[in-house]
């Protein structure tokens, strides 16, 4: 199997070396903008293609490995000017944390195309953070393309397998959905909660004391900025509803703290609730 990456960063390195390591790859080539990636992974067996149309010479599955809005612009060079570096057989998959966008702009280019996303990472980004571990046992959501395309669904989900990946078949708009609540949402709310209290006039006094509490909460917000504007942006609606939802709810944690005797029990209370709808739930383990 002839895997070719466009984009070798954390996610696309960690897939690239897994298949290497679980043979399921007998050659892997890849191209970036900057080569940054490819030329350091060619200590790791990969061979560092001078161009994308080098790197697709006869790849079996081609994997853009690369943030949405990127995505979207490799998606549009495969259906023009590097089409004809696609083999009649060739597959196109992708590991982008958003997939509507994604997967509508592959259907409206007529390529052979399955969306997926492994339900891994770390806020660090680059080749030199790719780890094969960090997909074991993780979530791989595949997206079956419409119509049906058997052989090349079962091409993404054996990758995802022999990397130690669980892979999960969603439409893109369930794992968009999905995603906002559990991933997009959270980055909003770090970067609110960064803007908000950062800018208060006390700041200077609360910041020393800031320990794992304040870190834990705003871990996202440390994130590659770029990469987290293309997430918003291409699943900008579901995020939205998620934020008018915890807005609702942060307004009844108000008119409780408001009252003038808050009432400590009925706050005990909310806060065992929500410790309880966590207690039964298995850990995440990675983000998006």
């Amino acid at each position: 199997m002839h895997l070719a990456f466009l984009g070798l960063g954390q996610i696309g390195g960690s897939i690239a070396r897994a298949a290497l390591r679980a043979g399921f790859a007998d050659r892997v080539t890849a191209w970036t903008p900057n080569g940054h990636g490819p030329r350091a992974a060619v200590a790791d067996g990969i061979v560092a293609a001078p161009s994308a149309i080098d790197a697709l010479d006869g790849a079996d599955l081609v994997i853009l490995a690369a943030p949405p809005l990127a995505c979207l612009e490799l998606l549009d060079k495969l259906a023009g000017a590097d089409r004809g570096a696609l083999g009649r057989d060739t597959v196109i998959t992708d590991v982008a944390s958003t997939k509507a966008a994604i997967v509508a702009r592959a259907d409206r280019h007529r390529l052979r195309f399955v969306g997926g996303h492994p339900m891994a990472g770390r806020e660090t980004a680059g080749y030199g953070t790719a780890d094969p571990e960090i997909l074991r046992d993780r979530p791989w959501v595949v997206v079956p393309p419409v119509p049906g395309d058997e052989e090349a669904m079962d091409r993404v989900v054996a990758l995802a397998s022999a990397c130690g990946a669980r892979p999960v078949a969603m439409t893109a708009v369930e794992h968009d959905a999905a995603t906002a609540s559990i991933s997009h949402l959270p980055l909003v709310l770090a970067a609110a909660l960064v803007e908000a209290m950062t800018g208060l006039p006390n700041w200077s006094s609360a910041r020393p004391l800031a320990a794992g509490g304040w870190a834990g909460m705003t871990r996202l917000a440390r994130g590659e900025a770029t990469m987290g504007a293309g997430i918003l942006a291409t699943n900008a609606v579901p995020t939205a509803e998620r934020l008018r939802a915890i807005r609702a709810v942060i307004d009844e944690w108000i008119a409780l703290l408001e009252q003038a005797e808050p009432n400590a029990g009925r706050i005990r209370e909310r806060l065992a609730a929500a410790a309880r709808r966590l207690a039964d739930e298995p850990g995440t383990g990675g983000d998006s």
